[in-house]
């Protein structure tokens, strides 16, 4: 009984001193499973409650950094309403307008966290795993405002599998690491106008990534462990 208290006591210690980790490996666990069920009945309700765990889990990082916690819960409460509701009744337009909200909410957290980051000249264990979450949150970001895009201008996106078919959300979520990476690699292209506009403000947001923020990092940490 007292190791299994000490133990949840060591968890909560490093929650509270590492929550991107958290995050970060939450996001990674998801993005690993959602595969496995995709093809299943109840995947979308799986991944809908997946979705929610890691939204929770931003705006708890949200509350370690300087942004206002009160404007995450703002957007995060009726996003998490109406994807459950458009889960349970299968409504389009609900899950529209919820994966227009979860886009900001997961935009304002990767803001937050950069702000975190830029806060001071230490580099701590946290700002690392919050870098690696960052990247994570700016890419599930524009995925939903790719599928919002795509909801409001159908055609938006063609693949080399079924061209004319509205693009999966693995699909929009592969396209925003590949753009958001700049790494070229992807069959999914944007055809509308607001399409290539969001690609573009991806393309301009990695870049900026990471030439302001992980450059940052990486030189402060050589500075904190070089050669005195």
């Amino acid at each position: 009984m007292a190791e299994n208290r000490i133990g949840l006591l060591r968890w909560r210690v490093q929650a509270r001193r590492h929550p991107s980790a958290f995050l970060l490996a939450a996001q990674l666990l998801s993005l690993v499973l959602y595969p496995l069920f995709d093809e299943m009945r109840g995947g979308r309700v799986l991944f809908g409650a997946l979705g929610v765990v890691v939204l929770m889990l931003a705006v708890w990082v949200v509350n370690r950094s300087p942004a206002k916690v009160w404007v995450a819960w703002l957007l995060a409460a009726p996003a998490l309403a109406l994807s459950v509701l458009s889960v349970l009744l299968g409504h389009d337009t609900l899950l529209v307008v919820s994966s227009a909200l979860e886009a900001l909410v997961y935009l304002y957290a990767a803001g937050s966290l950069i702000a975190y980051m830029l806060g001071d000249h230490r580099v701590t264990a946290d700002e690392l795993f919050a870098a690696g979450a960052t990247f994570t949150l700016l890419a599930w970001g524009f995925a939903y405002a790719y599928f919002v895009c795509q909801a409001w201008y159908p055609g938006s996106f063609t693949g080399a599998l079924r061209p004319g078919e509205p693009r999966t959300w693995l699909e929009l979520l592969f396209l925003s690491f590949t753009t958001l990476s700049a790494t070229g690699l992807g069959d999914i292209l944007p055809l509308s106008s607001p399409a290539r506009v969001l690609v573009m403000l991806e393309q301009f947001a990695g870049v900026a990534y990471i030439a302001v923020v992980v450059s940052r990092l990486v030189g402060l940490t050589m500075l904190r462990y070089g050669p005195r």
